[in-house]
């Protein structure tokens, strides 16, 4: 398996994957999300990812900036969409996409990277539920519990809680 950058030109693929790995409620919303990110012109830049097999595209990821919405501060970054076609999970897959992309992130020293899913699954990487506390989404969560955060190298969590912006892509109540 390769994990690369995406590009534009991967668009059908990426959403075939989601159309695939998401439930009928979810997919067409998911799907057009990961899509329209490849296109999101965003300071710093969107990061997508994917996971290839035989130059068949079968995971994807994407990692996009999150900024104060008081200060308009870049703060770190926020991981959505994620999914692996569902003839290739329970491999692995979805953790290397995500160890490759916090990864990258911390290279360039991006602070925080946040995520809105399972703690079950994503504190396997260090993400902690009370770090998320820190952050607050920019839209009411369904299921705030799964509202998460881990720190990128060196940094330090606020010591009171910041109101987030993220890209257009993800600013639909839908998604939270």
């Amino acid at each position: 398996m390769k994990i690369r950058k995406a590009t534009q030109n991967d668009a059908d693929a990426i959403r075939s994957v989601h159309l695939a790995a998401f439930p009928e409620g979810e997919r067409d919303l998911i799907s057009d999300v990961a899509v329209a990110m490849l296109f999101e012109e965003a300071s710093p830049p969107v990061l997508s990812l994917v996971a290839e097999v035989d130059d068949t595209i079968i995971g994807h990821v994407t990692f996009s900036p999150v900024t104060s919405r008081d200060t308009m501060e870049h703060l770190g970054y926020i991981l959505a969409p994620l999914a692996v076609s569902p003839d290739h999970q329970k491999r692995g897959i979805a953790s290397q996409l995500i160890k490759n992309g916090v990864e990258r992130l911390s290279e360039l020293g991006s602070g925080v990277l946040l995520v809105y899913g399972d703690p079950d699954f994503y504190s396997k990487f260090g993400f902690c539920v009370d770090c998320g506390e820190c952050y607050t989404p920019p839209y009411q969560l369904e299921y705030a519990f799964g509202w998460q955060a881990i720190a990128l190298g060196d940094f330090d969590f606020p010591s009171s809680a910041i109101n987030i912006s993220c890209v257009s892509s993800l600013s639909n109540p839908a998604l939270w």
